[in-house]
Protein backbone atom coordinates (compact mmCIF):
# COMPACT_ATOMS: atom_id res chain seq x y z
CA UNK A 1 0.00 0.00 0.00
CA UNK A 2 1.13 3.54 -1.11
CA UNK A 3 2.10 6.25 1.89
CA UNK A 4 -0.83 8.31 0.09
CA UNK A 5 -3.29 4.93 0.84
CA UNK A 6 -2.09 4.68 4.20
CA UNK A 7 -2.80 8.22 4.80
CA UNK A 8 -5.93 8.27 3.29
CA UNK A 9 -7.06 4.86 5.46
CA UNK A 10 -5.98 6.30 8.48
CA UNK A 11 -8.47 9.39 8.45
CA UNK A 12 -10.61 7.64 7.34
CA UNK A 13 -10.52 4.81 9.87
CA UNK A 14 -10.16 7.85 12.38
CA UNK A 15 -13.45 9.35 11.06
CA UNK A 16 -15.17 5.46 11.42
CA UNK A 17 -13.60 4.79 15.06
CA UNK A 18 -14.06 8.11 16.65
CA UNK A 19 -17.56 7.59 17.93
CA UNK A 20 -16.36 4.12 19.69
CA UNK A 21 -13.57 6.82 21.29
CA UNK A 22 -10.88 4.86 19.31
CA UNK A 23 -8.13 7.38 17.74
CA UNK A 24 -6.15 6.16 14.91
CA UNK A 25 -3.49 8.53 13.96
CA UNK A 26 -0.43 7.19 11.81
CA UNK A 27 3.53 7.67 11.88
CA UNK A 28 5.65 8.83 8.76
CA UNK A 29 9.03 8.31 9.79
CA UNK A 30 12.08 9.33 7.13
CA UNK A 31 15.07 7.77 6.74
CA UNK A 32 15.70 5.86 10.44
CA UNK A 33 18.84 3.90 11.15
CA UNK A 34 17.95 0.36 11.44
CA UNK A 35 18.65 -3.05 9.96
CA UNK A 36 15.60 -2.84 7.08
CA UNK A 37 17.93 -1.97 4.95
CA UNK A 38 20.49 -4.81 5.89
CA UNK A 39 17.43 -7.34 4.74
CA UNK A 40 16.67 -5.46 1.40
CA UNK A 41 20.17 -6.72 0.14
CA UNK A 42 22.65 -3.75 0.82
CA UNK A 43 26.15 -4.47 1.89
CA UNK A 44 27.39 -2.48 4.80
CA UNK A 45 29.23 0.18 2.14
CA UNK A 46 25.83 0.19 0.19
CA UNK A 47 24.24 1.12 3.74
CA UNK A 48 26.83 3.67 5.05
CA UNK A 49 26.39 5.48 1.53
CA UNK A 50 22.52 5.15 2.01
CA UNK A 51 22.69 6.69 5.25
CA UNK A 52 25.31 9.38 4.23
CA UNK A 53 23.02 11.17 1.17
CA UNK A 54 20.18 10.87 3.72
CA UNK A 55 21.81 13.14 5.47
CA UNK A 56 21.67 15.91 2.52
CA UNK A 57 17.92 15.04 1.88
CA UNK A 58 16.42 15.77 5.62
CA UNK A 59 16.60 19.70 6.92
CA UNK A 60 18.30 18.45 10.18
CA UNK A 61 20.91 17.29 8.36
CA UNK A 62 21.08 13.84 9.74
CA UNK A 63 19.14 10.76 9.35
CA UNK A 64 16.94 9.23 12.48
CA UNK A 65 17.26 7.25 15.32
CA UNK A 66 14.76 4.07 15.99
CA UNK A 67 13.80 5.68 19.77
CA UNK A 68 12.66 8.48 18.21
CA UNK A 69 10.11 7.03 16.06
CA UNK A 70 9.33 5.06 19.18
CA UNK A 71 8.73 8.04 21.35
CA UNK A 72 6.39 9.25 18.55
CA UNK A 73 4.17 6.38 18.77
CA UNK A 74 4.54 6.32 22.48
CA UNK A 75 3.38 9.98 22.47
CA UNK A 76 0.33 9.11 20.70
CA UNK A 77 -0.72 5.93 22.33
CA UNK A 78 -0.55 8.05 25.53
CA UNK A 79 -3.18 9.49 27.33
CA UNK A 80 -1.07 13.04 26.56
CA UNK A 81 -2.37 12.92 22.72
CA UNK A 82 -5.81 12.13 24.02
CA UNK A 83 -7.52 14.61 21.84
CA UNK A 84 -5.57 14.00 18.92
CA UNK A 85 -7.37 11.09 16.10
CA UNK A 86 -6.52 11.42 12.21
CA UNK A 87 -3.27 12.92 12.77
CA UNK A 88 -0.31 12.14 10.52
CA UNK A 89 2.79 13.06 12.02
CA UNK A 90 5.66 13.21 10.67
CA UNK A 91 8.64 12.00 12.38
CA UNK A 92 11.32 12.67 9.29
CA UNK A 93 13.78 15.26 10.05
CA UNK A 94 12.22 17.92 8.10
CA UNK A 95 12.93 15.53 5.10
CA UNK A 96 8.34 16.13 3.82
CA UNK A 97 9.50 19.79 3.46
CA UNK A 98 12.73 19.48 1.33
CA UNK A 99 11.86 16.93 -1.36
CA UNK A 100 8.30 16.62 -3.31
CA UNK A 101 6.47 13.45 -2.29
Amino acid sequence: MSKAALDSFTQCLALELAPAGVRVNAVNPGVIVSDIHRRAGMDEKQYEEFLEKGKQTHALGRVGMVQEVAQAIYFLASDASSFTTGHLLSVDGGRGIMTPR
